[in-house]
């Protein structure tokens, strides 16, 4: 339901498709897998434990199923790295334009838009609040901020926003950080990006045969004339086209990754516990099972019987 809920509100095509690997696709696909394999792992345990007697059932038969926990518990580490992915192509990348005045903030932003959202003036200090536009980048959603000039001042609403802009800045993917090619001051300010991947632009490419220090910046642009927008936007989503180059399956809500986060902790605990009871391990895969099953939908403690009486002739 929730996959069909984000198709049904999908505003790109990449938000479509990953709606639709999340509905229809191979992530179910995934979790139905990994709690059949805890199932088995479950059922080979509760043999152990209740038919020992059993001719049918070695003493030690739960020992073959660690291994294939100690991978199922890699695999889940390795899965929940890409939430953050995930919940970026759902969402939207965060990109925050940042700079000191006039370095061509709002025409940038203008520019990527299409529209004249921001006032773009002569005067230093224009923007003192945070703007904010989404727009669809080849297919993804890019949550574009322009934020205030980033310099040292004594006037009370301008500091404000540049504190702003500095918590916008903490939280993005992206940080656009701008400077004016033919401005011979350095930018020294400095800023704090968090985790985001930071992009040196020079701005104002229009009005020099180019930057003598060009090793500077990432990439160098005019809003004027267009120069360096289109290769901007490739830069933009570059990491998101590597990633789904790779595979849509990926958790995206809040809901999914703590309960896989559950079952991932208690999956580790039981194979770390080799010293502790066989019961207390049924327990760590027990709770493992359940977290796991509140995303798929299904807790069904039969199918632990089902597999034993499959695996062994118990009771004849």
């Amino acid at each position: 339901m929730e996959g069909l809920a984000d198709l049904i509100s999908a505003e790109t095509e990449m938000q479509r498709r990953l709606a639709m690997e999340q509905s229809f696709g191979g992530l179910s696909e995934l979790y139905e897998a990994w709690a059949k394999r805890l199932t088995h792992a479950r059922a080979m345990i509760e043999a152990e434990l209740d038919f020992a007697d059993e001719e049918d059932v070695p003493g030690s038969v739960s020992d073959s199923i660690w291994s294939d926990m100690e991978e199922l518990a890699r695999e889940m580490q390795d899965h929940l790295h890409l939430a953050g992915q995930g919940e970026i192509i759902r969402n939207g990348l965060k990109v925050v334009i940042a700079g000191p005045p006039n370095a061509g903030k709002s025409s940038l932003m203008n520019a990527l838009a299409g529209s004249d959202l921001a006032i773009v003036t002569e005067l230093a200090g224009t923007t003192r609040d945070i703007l904010h536009a989404d727009i669809d980048i080849d297919g993804f959603l890019v949550r574009l901020y322009d934020t205030a000039g980033l310099r040292e001042t004594d006037e009370r609403v301008e500091q404000e926003g540049i504190r702003r802009a500095q918590q916008a800045i903490r939280t993005a993917d992206i940080v656009l950080r701008l400077r004016s090619i033919d401005d011979g001051t350095p930018d020294d300010t400095t800023i704090e990006t968090g985790s985001a991947r930071v992009i040196e632009v020079g701005t104002k490419a229009d009005l020099g045969t180019g930057s003598v220090n060009s090793a500077n910046y990432d990439i160098e642009i005019s809003t004027l004339t267009g120069t360096g927008l289109s290769a901007l936007r490739g830069l933009l989503v570059r990491d998101l086209q590597d990633l789904t180059a790779r595979s849509l399956s990926m958790p995206v809500r809040d809901r999914q990754v703590l309960h896989l986060r559950q079952a991932h902790e208690r999956i580790s605990d039981a194979v770390s516990a080799r010293s502790s009871g066989l019961e207390l391990r049924s327990e760590y895969l027990r709770q493992a099972s359940h977290s796991l099953g509140r995303i798929t939908g299904r807790v069904d403690v039969e199918n632990l019987l089902d597999v034993i009486f499959s695996e062994f002739c118990v009771g004849k």
